[in-house]
C-alpha cells in the first residue's frame, strides 16, 4: 500500500514537474512574442513620427479639390447616421480635422492619437465652447475607456499603420468595444490598386512596384512601405470574424479623385467640382468601381 502511494506520489510530482516546465517555456513564448511587437511597434511609431513630421497632415484634406473628396464623402456619411445627443470618439484622430468638425458642430468627441506632435497640433486648434477630450493611446489598446459607451466610432486611420492581422483585429476589437449597442462603427482602409495607380504609374515607381510585389502586384505590408494595403474581399473576410457587429455598407470614399484623376480635378471650375462630386457621391457604392478608390469606408452597427 505504501508503495503504491509513494508511486501516485511521484507519478503527480512528475505530472507536476513536467506543467512547471510547459508553463515556464509558455511564459517565455508569450514574453518573447510581447517584446517582439513591442519593438515592431516601437520601429512602427518611429517611422509615422518621421513620416509625418515632414508631411503636411494637417493640410491634407483640404489642400486640392482632389484631396477635399474624402472629407466630403466620408462626413456627408457619418452624417447620414449622426443624431444629435451621439457621442462620439475619434482613434487615429491625427491633428484633428474630423473631431474639430463635429465638435464645432456641438458634438462631445474624444479624440485618440498615437503621435504626441499629431495632438498638440489638434488641441492648439480647439476653440471655447468645443467639447473635446483629447487622449494619447495606441487604437490597439482603448482600456482607459470602459465598453459600450459611444454611439459613433471612427477609424479612419489606425489601419493605414497595422501590418499584421492580428494587429488589425486588436484594433477593430476595441472600436467594436468601446461602441454601443446600435451604435455606428466607420472603418477605413486602404485600398492595393490605389497604391499600384498613384505611387506606381502616377509618381512613376512601377519598376520599383514589380520588384517589391508578388505576380499579382500584392504591395507587401511592411512598416518600411509605411501605408498597409487591403483587397477588398480580404478585409470584408476578416470582418467577418466579428459576430457581434452586422455590416450596413462600404464605400468607396474618394474614387480615383487622389491618384490618376487629380490633374483633372483640380483644374474643374467650381461648378464643375460640384458636378464631380454630385456623381461620385451617386456612384461610390458600386462594387465594379471601388477598387479604385484609395480609401474605402467601411460602415457597420453593433
Amino acid at each position: 500500500m505504501s508503495e503504491h502511494i509513494d508511486n501516485i506520489f511521484d507519478k503527480n510530482i512528475e505530472l507536476h514537474i513536467t506543467y512547471v516546465i510547459n508553463y515556464n517555456k509558455e511564459a517565455e513564448n508569450i514574453m518573447k512574442n510581447w517584446d517582439k511587437g513591442e519593438k515592431i511597434m516601437n520601429k512602427v511609431k518611429d517611422i509615422l513620427k518621421n513620416y509625418y513630421s515632414e508631411y503636411d497632415e494637417d493640410g491634407r484634406l483640404e489642400k486640392d479639390n482632389a484631396h477635399r473628396m474624402e472629407f466630403i464623402a466620408t462626413t456627408k456619411y457619418i452624417e447620414k447616421y449622426l443624431k444629435p445627443e451621439d457621442r462620439m470618439i475619434e482613434i487615429g484622430a491625427a491633428t484633428g480635422r474630423y473631431s474639430l468638425y463635429f465638435a464645432k458642430k456641438g458634438f462631445k468627441v474624444d479624440s485618440v492619437e498615437l503621435l504626441e506632435e499629431n495632438l498638440n497640433i489638434l488641441k492648439n486648434k480647439i476653440e471655447p465652447g468645443m467639447k473635446i477630450n483629447t487622449m494619447q493611446a495606441n487604437a490597439m489598446d482603448l482600456s482607459m475607456y470602459k465598453d459600450n459607451s459611444f454611439n459613433i466610432t471612427l477609424c479612419l486611420g489606425p489601419l493605414y499603420h497595422l501590418f499584421s492581422n492580428e494587429d488589425k483585429l486588436k484594433a477593430i476589437s476595441e472600436a467594436i468595444r468601446i461602441t454601443k449597442p446600435g451604435g455606428k462603427i466607420f472603418l477605413a482602409y486602404i485600398t492595393n490598386d490605389s497604391v499600384i495607380l498613384n505611387y506606381g504609374l502616377k509618381k512613376g515607381n512601377l519598376k520599383r512596384l514589380a520588384k517589391m510585389c508578388d505576380e499579382n502586384f500584392k504591395v507587401p505590408d511592411i512598416p518600411e512601405e509605411i501605408f498597409s494595403v487591403s483587397y477588398i474581399k480580404d478585409f470584408n473576410k476578416l470582418m467577418m470574424k466579428f459576430k457581434n457587429i452586422k455590416k450596413i455598407k462600404e464605400v468607396g470614399i474618394d474614387g480615383i479623385a487622389p491618384t490618376i484623376g487629380a490633374p483633372y480635378i483640380n483644374n474643374l471650375s467650381e461648378e464643375e467640382f460640384n458636378i464631380w462630386v454630385k456623381y461620385h457621391l451617386a456612384n461610390c457604392e458600386r462594387e465594379d468601381i471601388m477598387g479604385y478608390s484609395s480609401h474605402i469606408l467601411y460602415i457597420a452597427e453593433k
